[in-house]
């Protein structure tokens, strides 16, 4: 359920509800008891990071991860460079 922010308009007390989508607005301020409360715009109080199921939503061009910063790009690519190490030769048993 989402949270929602009021604050009244009369005294000016701002408060969080927990609410439903489908529940109506509260109306009445519980510090000053007037019908004076309006809901606030805020924004979301999380973020959506990492790896998921969002993570090739809203891709623009050819980027990978828009969440990763230039550093961890770079340590990423530098990272895969590098060759791989020699296999060590097996000799065959006698």
């Amino acid at each position: 359920m989402p949270i929602y922010e009021y604050q009244c308009a009369n005294c000016g007390h701002e408060l969080e509800a927990l609410q439903k989508m489908s529940d109506a607005n509260l109306t009445q301020c519980p510090e000053c008891r007037q019908e004076s409360l309006n809901k606030k715009v805020s924004a979301a109080g999380f973020r959506l990071s990492g790896s998921g199921w969002y993570e090739t939503d809203f891709k623009s061009g050819n980027k990978k991860n828009l969440a990763g910063s230039d550093k961890d790009k770079a340590a990423k690519s530098s990272a895969g460079d590098k060759p791989a190490a020699p296999k060590a030769e097996s000799k065959p048993a006698t």
